[in-house]
């Protein structure tokens, strides 16, 4: 059993099953995760044969862990199923809206969390894939997703087989903030990233990247600008196919 302070992203599984019955434990408890108006606006497509996990590598640019899990779990914002209760009940269902978007895509964020922690306290390993809103049109056409479902969050899951170190975290000074928010000084700023920035792993990374700090690496090659504006037009377009925004 796993502690919520030793947890580790992992990308390297044993070839050890991940049984239904399992599986299905796990996603039964994670049910009871808070939801907007006792709603569920979720639903989770399981990936287990070859073939489609092949067809969606390339949404997640191919990473190792999409093929090397003997599980894939696509987390999706689903407004579809309240709305089709609600035609099949004579009410009159409004959620083609950025708003319901965004409900449902808390209620399923929360889902997969709530599933993460459940997962890891069972032994299990797992890897959340930020790739997933990068090229939602790929998985939405993979997983033959309706009008009204989009896909939020990913993550790869089996048996550990890799133990990696520990990633480094900012301190909670970073992110606490009493009463009002408090900006960020110059001098907040070096005091809460000093540590960050010295780690030698982050050192070599800031060298091997050719950069003068850390934020540049960030800025310049992991995140750019025209990455982010070009990957949000994406987004967009993937919401207005989704039902989700109005043309």
């Amino acid at each position: 059993m796993k502690n919520i302070l030793t947890r580790r992203s992992i990308r390297v599984y044993s070839e050890q099953n991940v049984s239904d019955e399992l599986l299905n434990e796990l996603l039964s408890e994670a049910g009871r995760t808070q939801t907007m108006g006792n709603l569920q606006l979720y639903s989770v497509v399981v990936t287990r044969s070859e073939e489609m996990k092949r067809r969606l590598a390339p949404a997640h640019f191919n990473q190792p862990m999409v093929m090397g899990a003997p599980v894939v779990l696509t987390f999706c914002a689903d407004f579809r199923r309240t709305t089709r209760w609600a035609e099949e009940r004579k009410a009159n269902p409004g959620y083609d809206n950025l708003l319901s978007y965004q409900n449902a895509a808390t209620d399923a964020l929360l889902y997969c969390q709530t599933f993460c922690n459940l997962a890891e306290e069972r032994g299990l390993g797992l890897c959340f894939l930020g790739t997933t809103v990068y090229m939602p049109q790929l998985i939405i056409e993979t997983l033959q997703l309706p009008q009204l479902v989009f896909p939020v969050a990913t993550i790869t899951l089996g048996w550990p087989a890799e133990e990696p170190p520990l990633t480094d975290r900012l301190p909670l000074a970073a992110i606490r903030h009493d009463e009002t928010y408090q900006d960020y000084t110059r001098e907040r700023i070096d005091s809460l990233y000093e540590e960050k920035e010295s780690l030698p792993e982050n050192i070599e990374f800031v060298r091997i990247n050719n950069k003068e700090t850390l934020a540049q690496v960030f800025t310049d090659c992991r995140y750019t600008r025209k990455d982010n504006e070009a990957l949000s037009e994406t987004l967009l377009e993937a919401l207005k196919q989704q039902g989700f925004l109005s043309e």
